[in-house]
């Protein structure tokens, strides 16, 4: 399970984030903790542990970035005494040094059973929704992060139109400042991000497509409960 990362909310949508991540930890089968090593933990490393210390199942501490030198002294002992773990595994997600003992100690704790989707199966997520999500990124991409997390992106059409797909995405954000940004002088961002979508979106379906992107303003959409459900997030996971 891919779960939204455990952070200090500021709008709704983080709240709900946050819940989410919370109410998967009592039913997986194995809990990783993983932590930076190359600096001491924080007040949210604490509230993180206490959760995973709630589960029953198997913790694994995850020491990553054991490639980066700390700068003030050792931090081992104060990660280790964040809870109780059953194992401690170090990590280097850029280099990728232990990684493949950690995905062997997980697979040894894992149950057997039925596989869960086709063997055919990449991903349990529709067409639509991955298109939308190749668009979201190279807005990230081309406007290098001066929109962060203000981009919501929504599919309003998608038509087979003899041999061409017709895709109207809105791309939706929270003011007028980030819309200009968006766009670019004489459209020009607003082109690249398209042209680099389309691209993405061409190999993904194996067909050609006329990308039609519009920017919309909808202001503090991530505070928003019928904002949030008209995008797709369930309003009833906000009681």
């Amino acid at each position: 399970m891919d779960t939204p990362g455990i952070h200090e909310p500021r709008h709704k949508l983080g709240h709900l984030m946050v819940k989410l991540a919370q109410q998967t930890i009592p039913h997986a089968d194995v809990v990783c903790m993983m932590v930076d090593i190359s600096k001491p933990p924080d007040e949210l490393d604490r509230r993180i542990a206490e959760l995973v210390g709630q589960s029953r199942t198997p913790r694994l501490l995850v020491l990553n970035k054991v490639d980066v030198r700390p700068r003030h002294g050792p931090h081992l002992e104060d990660h280790r005494a964040l809870g109780t773990w059953d194992m401690e595994l170090a990590v280097s997600a850029r280099t990728g040094d232990g990684l493949p003992a950690l995905v062997d100690e997980l697979v040894g704790r894992l149950p057997l059973g039925e596989p869960l989707f086709p063997d055919d199966w990449l991903v349990d997520q529709s067409v639509q929704h991955l298109a939308a999500e190749l668009v979201r990124e190279k807005v990230l991409r081309f406007t290098h992060h001066e929109v962060p997390h203000a981009v919501a992106i929504e599919v309003e059409e998608w038509q087979e139109r003899g041999q061409m797909t017709y895709i109207r995405m809105s791309i939706n954000v929270e003011r007028e400042s980030q819309k200009g940004i968006i766009i670019g002088a004489k459209g020009e961002r607003l082109k690249h991000i398209g042209q680099a979508a389309r691209q993405d979106i061409e190999r993904l379906i194996e067909a050609k497509v006329y990308l039609d992107l519009w920017v919309k303003v909808r202001p503090d959409w991530r505070d928003d409960p019928a904002s949030l459900g008209w995008l797709g997030y369930r309003l009833k996971d906000f009681s």
